[in-house]
């Protein structure tokens, strides 16, 4: 991998991270483009993913601190009930994660055709949304497990995690700029707990320094903590303005042409 197409990548995961259009999908196709081998790719998409929750820490540090300082009081109040939900939110993901590991990761490694029609599915949740209407319903725990179960859908590549949560939050009639909030926070614990596990596994088969240089590393890093922290704030403004069927629209035609371009 060249530091070039390191950039490349890392600003494909930051972008896609965050905004609804599946950065695993991405991420893939553009592994599968590059040629880049399962050993690098591995190493790399740690590196990726540490670097996109570390932007998540830095656009949301003031929301997480408040909710940390509220939690840490040790009586139930909002701030508890929204950790709660958080943690209502990732126990679908946990356990399809955990139990299904196997079975998740035989969709990876370049199957294209299985990427694209996942990316039209991604393009019909975000579809659905947009004519789900302006709402300003709260969060319940209900909820947050709901939108938990399409957190776990994501975990295939091609279903866009922030898409499928927000949308099914959207759908579920919870107000655009909540839906954002608890969407990109969620996704902290669970994006830490796979990189620490892709970690271990690198550390399990390890390959050698000259194939990986640390530049090319911290490039990618670079890349995708900068454009992750810009596709974060962006999502943010537009969900609240209503715009997903861009993203939508987005998804369909690049699951299009990857789908002529494979054939």
């Amino acid at each position: 991998m060249s530091i070039i197409e390191a950039i490349i990548l890392g600003i494909v995961q930051g972008l896609t991270e965050f905004l609804p259009v599946s950065s695993s999908g991405h991420l893939e196709i553009g592994t599968a483009y590059f040629n880049i081998h399962t050993s690098e790719n591995l190493l790399f998409s740690v590196i990726v993913h540490s670097a996109t929750a570390l932007s998540t820490l830095i656009v949301f540090r003031k929301d997480i601190f408040g909710l940390l300082k509220d939690g840490l009081k040790f009586t139930y109040n909002d701030s508890t009930k929204y950790l709660l939900m958080l943690a209502v939110s990732m126990i679908p993901v946990g356990i399809i994660g955990v139990l299904f590991e196997s079975e998740i990761e035989a969709f990876f490694g370049g199957k294209i055709p299985f990427v694209a029609s996942m990316l039209m599915i991604t393009s019909v949740f975000l579809t659905i949304s947009h004519f789900a209407g302006e709402t300003k319903g709260e969060l319940n725990f209900f909820k947050a497990f709901v939108i938990g179960l399409a957190q776990a859908f994501a975990l295939l590549p091609g279903i866009s995690r922030s898409g499928a949560t927000i949308s099914t939050a959207l759908i579920l009639g919870v107000s655009r700029e909540k839906a954002a909030r608890f969407s990109f926070l969620m996704v902290l614990v669970p994006i830490m707990g796979a990189s620490f596990l892709k970690f271990k596994d690198y550390l399990e088969a390890p390959v050698s320094t000259e194939q990986i240089p640390l530049i090319v590393l911290l490039s990618g890093f670079l890349a995708a903590l900068i454009s992750g922290i810009v596709a974060c704030k962006w999502m943010i403004k537009l969900v609240k303005q209503g715009k997903m069927l861009y993203f939508a629209a987005y998804c369909f035609i690049i699951a299009t042409i990857v789908m002529i371009i494979y054939w």
